[in-house]
């Protein structure tokens, strides 16, 4: 193309620009550099390039010379950016964007305004996907039902997914497998029985029923309801089973403890001619720390040998996980070495089992080499990286993470973050420091963090700041009888048996919990004796 002069064509060179974007973006960027006045399509390209691999950072500056060369941006010009932005959950250049289509008047196009709709719904900014929705609502087509739909299921808002749907209804839109999808996986948050079996009845309508992503969405709904004999039965009544579908109701055998069950059908599974693969076996593993079954992990190991497969991420992340809440960090170490192709969710399942069984500098040794080694954390990295500080008492690194997840990586933190952050500043004696945290704090909506203060005051003795917790919980929050026992024991700690008994007279009269857990008898609190039980060789 050199050679012929074909590379000032702008139709051909745009064709080569398009192509080599597939298959090496570096190269594109140095053909894309040398033209001299490259036109929206060639912009647009770069720009798609960029959003595929998940490189906004290279896909702004393109973004930004497109505006100042004069060219009008279309809608196709956006949907790449935000899509960018959505990848990398950059809120903030995402509403920059937003408000740059606004002013260019493109944001009537529905196919820009779904890209909008799915950036806020996976950046958890579901008030603003609804804002996005609601305006020229004409326009919306089904991919904007389902989007938002999704993005009410994301944020586990299961009832709103149902009150969409029905206005979706009087719109006159008919429903598609998304749709459905979304509104299984709502019924199942809820653990609606009623309402699953009713949906189930509206896929046969629909004619869904046999849909494999249908059916296995119907398995986990009847599965987490306690009706695992359902799941069989939709199981059983199809002819062709993908090994997705085998997976999924293994896996809810062994997560329901019918863990001899899920051997049985996993061996059904093998002679039906389907081979069992890392997520089948991962599955299995999953349900091993709560049964306490050594049973499945010797098949599982034994299958591993026998078949010589590769620990890719999934397989190995379960057994990470398993052998890590189980208490055996060193055969968890192993294991994750052994990992190929490690993500975040396997250095995520390892630093937890550090911080977990009380190896804090462990894991932030190894939080800081998944950093250098160029892994970036997420929310549930940094909630299991601040727990494990928090079980330390390491304040000052603690405090350094949390600043590091709001500065370095653009996080907003959930309550749960907060929550580890004033359990860190209450279990190492700063409860003012703690306390002037959770006035500042802005979700104001949760108890959690006020009781996790309480918690902390009494374990120091504190009654001034712990009455005050005590106030706010009572007069702003629903009143729980685990309040009055922390205040009563607050009272003790700090030596006031006159308040503790005053108290606990209190909380026999009113403190019974309706769950049976703690009864109250006379002016005794009793607590039920807790059993666990732990299989080793075949024998409990």
């Amino acid at each position: 193309m050199v050679k012929t002069a074909l590379t000032n064509v702008p139709f051909t060179l745009s064709k080569l620009l398009a192509s080599t974007i597939l298959l090496d973006i570096n190269y594109a960027a140095s053909i894309f550099s040398f033209i001299q006045n490259p036109n929206l399509f060639m912009f647009n390209t770069m720009l798609r390039g960029y959003s595929m691999r998940n490189l906004l950072y290279k896909a702004l500056p393109i973004f930004n010379e497109l505006r100042k060369s004069g060219i009008l941006l279309d809608q196709f010009s956006f949907i790449t950016v935000v899509k960018a932005c959505g990848r990398d959950f950059n809120v903030g250049v995402g509403k920059g964007v937003h408000g740059i289509v606004v002013r260019s008047g493109n944001g009537s196009f529905v196919d820009l305004k779904n890209t909008l709709m799915h950036f806020y719904c996976v950046c958890r900014r579901i008030e603003d996907a609804r804002k996005v929705f609601d305006e020229f609502p004409e326009r919306n087509d089904l991919v904007s039902w389902n989007t938002l739909m999704g993005g009410y299921v994301f944020v586990s808002k299961a009832n709103l997914v149902f009150d969409l749907f029905r206005e979706m209804c009087w719109s006159g839109i008919k429903a598609s497998v998304a749709t459905v999808l979304s509104l299984l996986s709502a019924a199942s948050d809820i653990g609606s029985f009623v309402g699953g079996k009713s949906l189930h009845g509206y896929c046969i309508q629909l004619g869904l029923s046999s849909n494999l992503n249908v059916v296995t969405a119907l398995i986990d709904l009847y599965a987490k309801t306690g009706h695992i004999n359902l799941a069989r039965k939709v199981f059983d009544g199809l002819t062709v089973k993908d090994v997705v579908l085998w997976n999924c109701l293994i896996g809810k055998y062994a997560k329901n403890g019918l863990v001899e069950e899920a051997l049985d059908l996993l061996q059904q599974m093998r002679l039906q001619g389907v081979e069992p693969n890392s997520s089948t076996l991962a599955g299995l593993i999953s349900a091993c720390p709560a049964s306490g079954s050594t049973q499945v992990v010797r098949y599982v190991i034994s299958f591993i040998e026998e078949e010589e497969l590769e620990l890719d991420v999934v397989l190995g992340t379960a057994l990470v996980d398993m052998y890590a809440k189980c208490g055996f960090l060193v055969k968890a170490m192993d294991i994750f070495e052994r990992i190929k192709g490690k993500d975040v969710k396997c250095w995520t399942a390892m630093i937890s089992g550090h911080g977990v069984h009380g190896q804090p500098t462990n894991a932030i040794k190894l939080f800081n080499r998944m950093e250098n080694e160029g892994f970036k954390p997420n929310e549930v990295t940094f909630l299991a990286i601040l727990t494990a500080c928090s079980h330390g008492g390491l304040v000052i690194e603690g405090l350094e993470i949390f600043i590091s997840m709001v500065q370095k990586y653009g996080f907003t933190p959930e309550v749960e973050h907060y929550g580890c952050l004033i359990d860190l500043l209450g279990r190492s004696g700063m409860l003012n420091e703690a306390h002037k945290l959770i006035m500042s704090l802005p979700i104001k909506s949760d108890a959690t963090a006020w009781r996790t203060l309480l918690s902390a005051c009494r374990v120091y003795g504190d009654v001034k700041l712990g009455e005050c917790v005590k106030d706010v919980l009572t007069n702003i929050y629903e009143a729980h009888p685990a309040d009055s026992l922390l205040i009563s024991s607050t009272y003790a700690v700090a030596g006031r048996i006159s308040d503790h008994t005053r108290m606990q007279e209190q909380t026999n009269v009113i403190g019974e919990n309706n769950c049976g857990m703690i009864e109250t008898v006379g002016e005794t609190m009793v607590k039920e004796v807790g059993l666990s039980a732990v299989e080793i060789d075949n024998e409990e």
